[in-house]
Order: C-alpha cells, then sequence, then structure tokens
C-alpha cells in the first residue's frame, strides 16, 4: 500500500506559488474583490467575490499559462508551445506567448464557443481543431507536438500551472484577510488544487470546497471515492468544465487539501449567472458562475453551517458567448 501524500511529497507546495506570485507580478492583472449587500444579506454570511473574469483574456487561465511558459528554457521557447482547450487556456497560453515572443499551436473542440475561437487566434495563436465526439485531444496535441518538436503545456495537469492558478487565492486572502471557506470552480482540478494550497498557507483553517457541473460530476466522485472517477465529454454549458477526469497532479492535491466536493445544475448554473449580470452588473461566463452558484442556490448551505462566516467566492471567467446565452434568458 502506498504511504498517504504529505504536503512534502505532493507536486506543488505554497513557495511554489509564492515564487508564481513575483513571476506574475506587473504581467497578470491583480482583479479586483466585490462583495454585494444583497449577497451577504440572502446568505446570512459576509461574502468576497474574486473577479477573474477581469483577468487578462478574461479568466484566472493567464496566471498558470505565463508562469509555465516562462519557465521554459531558450531552446524550448524557440521550438514553440502547443496546447489543448475548449477556449480559456487556449487563449491564456496564446496571450503568453505572444508575451514571451514564443510561437503557439492551439487544438480545440468544434464546439468550442466561438468567442473563444476568434481569441485565440486574435492572439497569434494558430488553431487546429478536432471532433470531441470522435477523437481525443490529448492524442491528437501528442502526435502535433512530437511532429513538430513543441512543448505541451496542459490545461491542468502541472505543477506550474498548478502554481500560478494559485496566486489568485493568495491575492483574494491578502485582501480579505482570513477566510472560514473557499468555494472554487472545479473542472480538471489546477484552479481548484492552487487554490487549496494557497489557502492552507495564507489562511490556516479555511475549509475549500469544489464546485463542478452536475452533468460533469467526476471529481465529485472521486473526492468521495478516493478513487479517479471519469467522465467523457460531459454535456453541461459549463464548457470550461468539460473535462474527462482530475489529473496526476491535481488529484493528490485535491484529496489533500480539499475540505469537500459539491456539484450544480445547468439550470442553477444559469440561474445564478443571471442574477449576477442582473445585480451585481458584471458579466460572467457559466463555469465562472460555479462556485457562486453553490452558495445562490443554496448547495453550501445543506452540508455546512457558513451562517456569520466568511466566505470567498471564485468567479473564475468571464468570456461568455452573449448571443448563444441570450437564447437561454
Amino acid at each position: 500500500m502506498n504511504a498517504p501524500a504529505t504536503a512534502s511529497t505532493l507536486p506543488v507546495g505554497h513557495g511554489d506559488i509564492a515564487a508564481a506570485a513575483a513571476r506574475l507580478e506587473g504581467k497578470a492583472h491583480r482583479t479586483p474583490v466585490l462583495s454585494s449587500r444583497t449577497v451577504n444579506e440572502r446568505s446570512g454570511a459576509k461574502v468576497y467575490f474574486k473577479c477573474e473574469n477581469f483577468q487578462r483574456m478574461g479568466a484566472f487561465k493567464f496566471r498558470g499559462a505565463y508562469n509555465a511558459m516562462a519557465q521554459l528554457t531558450p531552446e524550448q521557447k524557440r521550438a514553440g508551445v502547443l496546447a489543448y482547450s475548449s477556449g480559456n487556456h487556449a487563449q491564456a497560453v496564446a496571450l503568453a506567448g505572444s508575451l514571451l515572443g514564443v510561437n503557439t499551436v492551439i487544438v480545440m473542440p468544434l464546439d468550442a464557443p466561438q468567442v473563444k475561437l476568434e481569441a485565440t487566434r486574435g492572439y497569434g495563436a494558430e488553431v487546429i481543431t478536432y471532433d470531441p465526439k470522435t477523437a481525443s485531444r490529448e492524442e491528437l496535441a501528442a502526435r502535433i507536438a512530437q511532429e513538430r518538436g513543441m512543448s505541451v503545456i496542459p490545461p491542468y495537469n502541472h505543477a506550474q500551472v498548478v502554481a500560478g492558478q494559485g496566486t489568485a487565492a493568495k491575492e483574494l486572502i491578502e485582501e480579505t484577510g482570513p477566510l472560514d471557506y473557499l468555494l472554487v470552480p472545479c473542472g480538471g482540478g489546477g484552479l481548484l488544487s492552487g487554490c487549496a494550497v494557497a489557502a492552507s498557507h495564507w489562511s490556516p483553517g479555511c475549509k475549500v470546497i469544489g464546485v463542478e457541473p452536475e452533468a460533469g460530476d467526476d471529481a465529485t466522485r472521486s473526492f468521495h471515492s478516493k478513487t479517479l472517477q471519469t467522465c467523457h465529454n460531459p454535456d453541461t454549458i459549463a464548457d470550461g468544465a468539460r473535462t474527462p477526469s482530475l489529473g496526476s497532479i491535481t488529484f493528490p492535491l485535491v484529496l489533500h487539501y480539499v475540505h469537500d466536493m459539491l456539484t450544480v445544475s445547468d439550470a442553477e448554473l444559469l440561474r445564478s449567472m443571471f442574477w449576477i449580470w442582473e445585480r451585481m452588473k458584471i458579466v460572467i461566463e457559466p463555469t465562472g458562475a460555479l462556485a457562486a452558484a453553490a452558495l445562490l442556490e443554496g448547495k453550501l448551505a445543506a452540508r455546512h453551517d457558513f451562517k456569520g462566516r466568511r466566505i470567498g467566492v471564485v468567479i473564475s471567467g468571464g468570456n461568455a458567448d452573449i448571443k448563444a446565452l441570450c437564447k437561454l434568458i
């Protein structure tokens, strides 16, 4: 039997996040932390929203992509970087590549939101599309990377990507002070695991809770069963969370640092997203509303006594396909 993981044996620690924060200084935006009296009254708690929808390229993904790509060797930078993503990681790698002078190729699904496809090309990346029903993005990306001699920067299963994402929680806690709970969206677990590592150091005692779409509940099942579960091409409006499973790096971090996992339905997700549009006057995408939905739809209240507590909520992105979403109003 393998020995249980300890902080010292895990692939990412708070020192990696502190180093990533220094690397991102002046490159990533220090995004705002917003509060809402209506949300506080509705929840009975003091809630702080970390608004990564105001990050460069519109999502937290820039943090991890830039942190990882900035550490490539000169030879690796000259050879270029390949990534695979439904949209936000694609844009993040493309933008980081333009800032670092690195050529980028992005493998994206045909059904990725048009706004994300266009933005990725706009940042200068070459986009190669595939049909997610018939092809594996990982296999396609590996083949192209080998043919072209490029480095692969995956969307979440990469230690320096995770460290970069964790800087979002570090910044939040530096601004708000210690938190009792931190709610974080979860797809492949890069943001969740990075934020959980950060919270364990900068806000000891904070309970970190991951939130994923009900249709793609692999991380929730993995967390509760302690064995890695999968979910092939989940059908959810939260396109940023259509991941098959947690990764070999993120899974042990989630098991060690995360306290609970919750799911929300697409209907709950859309209600919360539109409510935030209307009441808080900020545009966020469906995936970005995952953690907020757990609070606003009462999912957190069903499992945790958070009344009167200090709660951080990460809004992960704002790259909403407005035309598509307006059809759902």
